[in-house]
């Protein structure tokens, strides 16, 4: 059964919190077995990534929030999590771009925040639909004013999971707009924060939001759209 014919289907919670506890397991116990039944079972590679990794991702981070694991036990669960998805994207393929088609994303975590696994899948999404991407995660020490100020950018896509940080989200926002080399430069956010309020999205001064992976692509497209109809 190809990738493209297995099904998806949104994993209940209480599977979400067993494959986090895997992860934080000492010897992050049987993930690759827990995997590959899934696949077995007829699960689809899309679905693993944004049904059961990404919300993974987002129950660890507020484990970590709320004091039930240690920042060592994080790091450790996330590298699993990252090592998952980019077996997972290269074994079906994901890595191809192929051929892009001129369209242009900077993705970027709010300063401040820690959680970036969300943003790495978005990536390997848009580059799989031909999209010219940069991920800048806080680890790569690049400055995103400077990014926008040298490079054109349709659309910059902020991620912030926590809360406290949407006052920090608005000013980088108001300070990539002023920036960008791209006057009618588009601003996506995402993350936890996100899906729970998504009226936030105005709060911050960005033109959208999106669950997943899957609806990002369609909505960033929608407002390149809206952009060339306006002109």
């Amino acid at each position: 059964q190809s990738p493209e014919m297995q099904r998806s289907v949104i994993p209940p919670h209480d599977e979400i919190v067993a494959f986090a506890d895997l992860l934080l397991s000492p010897e992050g116990d049987d993930t690759d077995g827990r995997i590959g039944g899934l696949l077995a079972g007829g699960l689809g590679v899309d679905s693993l990534l944004l049904d059961l990794l990404a919300p993974s991702a987002r129950h660890l981070g507020l484990l970590w929030e709320e004091d039930l694991c240690d920042f060592t036990e994080l790091t450790i669960a996330m590298g699993r999590l990252q090592r998952i998805s980019y077996g997972l994207s290269s074994r079906f393929g994901m890595e191809e771009t192929g051929e892009q088609d001129g369209r242009s994303l900077l993705l970027l975590t709010c300063p401040g925040e820690t959680h970036s696994f969300g943003l790495t899948l978005l990536d390997r999404f848009f580059r799989k639909a031909g999209w010219d991407c940069v991920c800048a995660t806080k680890a790569s020490g690049v400055d995103p004013l400077s990014l926008v100020k040298t490079e054109w950018y349709d659309v910059v896509g902020l991620s912030l999971a926590c809360e406290t940080l949407l006052p920090v989200l608005t000013n980088t926002i108001e300070g990539l707009r002023d920036a960008s080399r791209n006057p009618d430069l588009r601003i996506m956010v995402g993350g936890p924060v996100f899906i729970d309020h998504p009226e936030y999205v105005s709060r911050v001064g960005a033109d959208a939001t999106a669950r997943d992976a899957r609806h990002a692509i369609a909505i960033a497209e929608r407002l390149l759209d809206l952009r060339a109809r306006a002109c």
